[in-house]
């Protein structure tokens, strides 16, 4: 990280971050809340997509937890809850054995499945179709090179 700037956020500033977390907090709710007739959680969702567009339905956690942008012990405590219900299983790495790795079951891809069309509806209604296409493309662009910062 770089040296603290001083100075305040403008009033315009402000506004603009107040409203970001204030939106990213109600599109995260009204996302989890889509998922919730499926008995999943927008990370739990999360990790299934993950898991689904991987070889094998399989990855490392160390790789899933920095692809759905969690930390270790978060992404373990999530996943410890999905292998509970029959949605996951871990193991030993095959590769080396001293990882530990995720991998979604059937009943987790056919889950998946039922929950996709319900969320991707949700994402549309809530931030795709609620925004103007070119604010949109712009929106991508921010959150691009905020990223880029973070990293």
């Amino acid at each position: 990280m770089s040296e603290p700037v001083a100075g305040w956020l403008t009033e315009s500033q402000q506004r603009v971050w107040r409203s970001y977390l204030l939106a990213n907090t109600h599109i995260n709710q009204y996302l989890d809340d889509a998922l919730q007739q499926f008995n999943l959680s927008l990370p739990e969702y999360e990790v299934l997509v993950r898991l689904s567009e991987s070889p094998n339905h399989t990855l490392r956690m160390g790789e899933l937890a920095s692809s759905v942008g969690h930390s270790r012990s978060r992404l373990t405590h999530t996943v410890k809850r999905m292998e509970r219900v029959g949605l996951v299983t871990r193991s030993s790495c095959d590769s080396d054995g001293r990882g530990v790795q995720a991998t979604m079951t059937k009943e987790g891809f056919a889950l998946l499945k039922r929950a996709a069309p319900a969320h991707v509806d949700s994402v549309r209604r809530v931030f795709v179709d609620a925004i103007d296409p070119d604010d949109y493309a712009a929106l991508g662009r921010a959150m691009q090179a905020s990223l880029a910062v973070a990293d």
